[in-house]
């Protein structure tokens, strides 16, 4: 019926390399099982030479040594191999993740030059000199404000105030045009009082 549920069939993510660690491990795996087989027979075939001997059967127990030394050796190739396959598996395994880490190198020079072709040298520099001269313009106003300011600095800033007075033409306010408004009646009482304790004390002056 085909694809009924219209699943898209995902790609294997097991590489060649995957398939050969996996194959070298079931070689190691049947090895050490012949391995340990043959340990267990040789254990047996001991105890029986033994055996023999304690039944007089010295020729028999002679020949069953021989075999014996022959599995022997057969026992060290075992293990060679297996120690061969083991470093086999381990140099694949270790060169898996130094392809990886070749790809992460790749990928990050990659996103390196393009960062570099997005901003140059020069743009650094320029934005590094701006960023400079910003902080240094913000500490010289901070000392302003803090009333670190110089003598020389307060005759420059009078200067150029007055340099902006002249060219703005600063304009005085006008004077007003109305009449003085007239004194409260209050107030002229006031006045006489005052004029006639003067007439007042020059009368007595003149006694």
């Amino acid at each position: 019926m085909g694809n009924v549920f219209g699943r898209k069939s995902r790609s294997s993510r097991v590489t060649e390399q995957d398939k050969a660690i996996l194959q070298l491990k079931q070689q190691r795996d049947k090895l050490k099982q012949y391995q340990k087989r043959i340990t267990l027979q040789l254990e047996k075939e001991s105890l029986l030479a033994k055996q023999l001997l304690k039944d007089g059967k010295k020729e028999k127990a002679l020949l069953l040594l021989k075999k014996k030394r022959y599995q022997d050796q057969l026992l060290e190739k075992t293990e060679s191999q297996i120690s061969n396959l083991e470093r086999m598996v381990q140099d694949i395994e270790f060169m898996q993740i130094e392809v990886k880490v070749v790809e992460g190198l790749k990928i990050g020079n990659e996103c390196l030059k393009s960062m570099h072709e997005i901003m140059s040298i020069e743009d650094v520099e320029k934005i590094l000199d701006e960023t400079q001269e910003s902080i240094e313009y913000q500490r010289h106003i901070d000392e302003m404000l803090a009333g670190a300011m110089t003598h020389e600095d307060e005759e420059a800033a009078l200067a150029e105030l007055e340099a902006i007075t002249q060219e703005e033409d600063v304009a005085l306010p006008e004077v007003p045009t109305d009449l003085v408004p007239e004194i409260p009646e209050a107030a002229n009482v006031e006045t006489e009082r005052k004029e006639a304790r003067k007439q007042e004390d020059r009368e007595m002056l003149a006694a």
